[in-house]
């Protein structure tokens, strides 16, 4: 069994971080192992509180894992502060993971912000050009590339931008500027300038933690070897489907069935 490991903060509530995380490397047959850089205190309705590991603690799990383990599938969500961006890039730098996915994740669905205004630019010039793929949204695309966001043209100029960062490819969500009832996303190969688009079902309303599991996804597709492409697709699908039956355990937002329906789609996907 091929090992998976998650560099994100904690959700105490269980739709997403690293507990999103693991499941989707379950569901895709992988051993799912973490480095916890935050805890928060938070349910389908919201962030209520967040603790920041220290450094040191962030690098000693990134050591423990590595040093017994070997991931060939390394993904990073909530991280929180500079320092912890830092110690995360560093440790990843000269280990050169073939599969590390950066999910920028700076705001939480329901609006807490996650990523400290000065971890973005240590996010940006230290730990992008160490990327396979970045998987930022609208919102988290306009801060990585300075600018907003109001069309289809503005969204692939920033998308295109970001490759002088020395990332691989940009998996841009921004389903909205579909057509009704279409989910439009689209994967950029930074090295060869080409936009590979993604069409898939739209559904109404907000799920908790999507952006987890398509990056955990994406990640283990790629550590499989399929193509960029190809990993983006079958990323997007697995995502849609769960989507398509979420799950309402608390008062906010749905949450991805980590169950049946997971376990109905790995054999084909």
């Amino acid at each position: 069994m091929q090992v998976a490991l998650t560099i994100a903060g904690s959700d105490s509530g269980g739709g997403a971080g690293i507990q999103a995380d693991l499941k989707a490397f379950k569901t895709l047959g992988f051993w799912g192992t973490t480095c916890i850089t935050a805890v928060t205190a938070q349910n389908t309705a919201g962030v209520t509180g967040v603790h920041v590991l220290p450094p040191e603690m962030v690098r000693a799990q990134l050591e423990a894992v590595w040093n017994d383990l070997r991931p060939v599938a390394v993904k990073t969500g909530m991280l929180a502060d500079a320092a912890t961006v830092q110690v995360v890039a560093s440790f990843l730098a000269p280990v050169a993971p073939a599969s590390l996915v950066v999910d920028p994740v700076m705001v939480s669905t329901s609006g807490h912000r996650l990523l400290a205004p000065e971890a973005v630019t240590a996010l940006t010039k230290e730990l992008l050009p160490l990327a396979r793929a970045v998987t930022p949204n609208l919102a988290e695309l306009e801060i990585l590339a300075g600018g907003r966001i109001r069309s289809p043209a503005d969204w692939q100029e920033a998308a295109a931008s970001l490759r002088k960062t020395g990332v691989g490819f940009v998996l841009a969500k921004g389903g909205h500027f579909g057509a009704s009832g279409t989910a439009l996303d689209f994967l950029y190969d930074c090295r060869r300038g080409r936009f590979y688009w993604l069409t898939g079902p739209r559904f109404p309303g907000t799920a908790h933690g999507t952006g987890c599991v398509l990056s955990a996804a994406l990640v283990c597709y790629l550590a499989r070897g399929l193509s960029p492409p190809d990993a983006a697709w079958r990323a997007k699908a697995l995502v849609a489907r769960a989507i398509s039956r979420a799950l309402r355990l608390g008062k906010g937002y749905p949450v991805l069935d980590p169950g049946g329906v997971w376990r109905g789609l790995a054999p084909g996907l």
